[in-house]
């Protein structure tokens, strides 16, 4: 590839990379905020047995959100622009709202079966994207099944939540 070339691509990758991760940033500072709002709500809660501490969560969705981003840029980036997978993207999209309103509706408005049915939403939407991504890109799909794996047991912890409280 020549090196006129490279500088170009190499700025419409670095530009979609940040675009990817601002989209992702702006769903945990969400999420983030929401749970600030209302500490000590999850560990005032009956919770199962198996419930993971409160501190395990911030960890885990700074390893998911960077997976999440890296897969919506990934997949741009095979497609080489939006036009071709503008369905992929719009399934990220609605991944990103769907677990951008989660926090707010389990902690700020303390609505936890509310936010049961947007995380059963957001499962079948993340099932769709891996599929979808992976049709597209095999490592785009592959590196969202943790982000999958994560929301069906978040699934199960709010309904044993909900079925406790």
């Amino acid at each position: 590839m020549s090196s006129a070339l490279v500088g170009p691509l190499w700025g419409r990758r670095v530009v979609a990379g940040v675009g990817f991760g601002a989209a992702v940033a702006a769903v945990a500072v969400v999420g983030s905020v929401a749970a600030a709002s209302s500490s000590g709500r999850y560990e005032a809660l009956e919770l199962p047995s198996w419930a993971p501490p409160a501190p395990l969560f911030g960890p885990v969705w700074t390893v998911l959100y960077a997976l999440i981003a890296f897969a919506g840029w990934r997949l741009w980036d095979s497609a080489g622009s939006l036009r071709p997978v503008r369905r992929e993207l719009a399934l990220y999209a609605a991944g990103l709202v769907l677990n951008g309103v989660w926090t707010p509706l389990f902690f700020a408005l303390g609505a936890p079966v509310a936010a049961l049915v947007d995380i059963v939403v957001l499962d079948l939407v993340v099932a769709a994207q891996v599929v979808a991504f992976a049709r597209r890109d095999r490592t785009a799909g592959l590196v969202l099944v943790p982000y999958l794996m994560w929301t069906v047991f978040a699934t199960a912890l709010n309904a044993a939540i909900v079925a406790l409280n």
